[in-house]
């Protein structure tokens, strides 16, 4: 039984396209093709269209931690609409929970430094991003296009890459079945070496969004 805004690998498994990584420390899959290269191709045109520099919510005084550039897509847009649906037919989650949907854009030598997706509980903005809807608790992300060289996303603590494929979907749990911030999904959006990359990202949590 999931609470209204998380899932779980035995329902994301049912899509038989879907892999689990073999590892206890944390609940990481993957999805091949899982959006068309059309819709990949429409994404990537809303992100080009309103992208802004990223940023970090706990400033840590490196400049250079986070350089991509990034924009939140407008829910009304048909295709975000269809990737809504997709998400939702593979894992679930009430749609409620879902933070509105991220795009990234990565050019040669921007990176995203190793991070987690959820907020430190003793963060010093925890309460600015947490008081209404909760922690986060699953992440599904995807490569809207495959690069030429770099730009892989790389789980240090597992030793797990995985490289940037037109329309595959990574995702995985922040927390660890009791329920705590899984360290173990510290994640490197690695630099890209040549080309750029797209994704967009999709983060959930505990309770409705605000």
């Amino acid at each position: 039984m999931t609470t209204p805004g998380e899932t779980t690998p035995e329902i994301l498994l049912q899509d038989q396209r879907v892999r689990r990584v073999p590892t206890p420390r944390l609940s990481l899959l993957d999805c091949p093709r899982f959006l068309s290269p059309e819709l990949c191709a429409d994404l990537i045109g809303l992100i080009d269209k309103d992208r802004r520099p990223s940023t970090i919510a706990d400033a840590n005084g490196d400049d250079y931690f986070r350089t991509s550039e990034t924009c939140d897509l407008d829910a009304s847009e048909r295709a975000v609409q269809t990737l809504e649906d997709l998400l939702y037919e593979l894992n679930g989650i009430d749609r409620d929970h879902g933070e509105p949907v991220q795009g990234q854009r990565y050019d040669v030598g921007q990176e995203f430094k190793p991070h987690t997706d959820y907020f430190e509980p003793n963060g010093a903005d925890f309460d600015k991003f947490c008081s209404v809807a909760g922690n986060r608790t699953w992440t599904f992300m995807v490569y809207l296009n495959a690069v030429e060289a770099g730009g892989g996303t790389r789980f240090k603590v597992i030793g797990k890459t995985f490289q940037p494929e037109t329309g595959k979907l990574v995702c995985w749990d922040n927390k660890r079945p009791d329920g705590s911030c899984n360290a173990a999904t510290l994640h490197h959006g690695m630099k890209v070496r040549k080309g750029v990359k797209y994704v967009i990202t999709k983060w959930y949590r505990e309770r409705p969004w605000g």
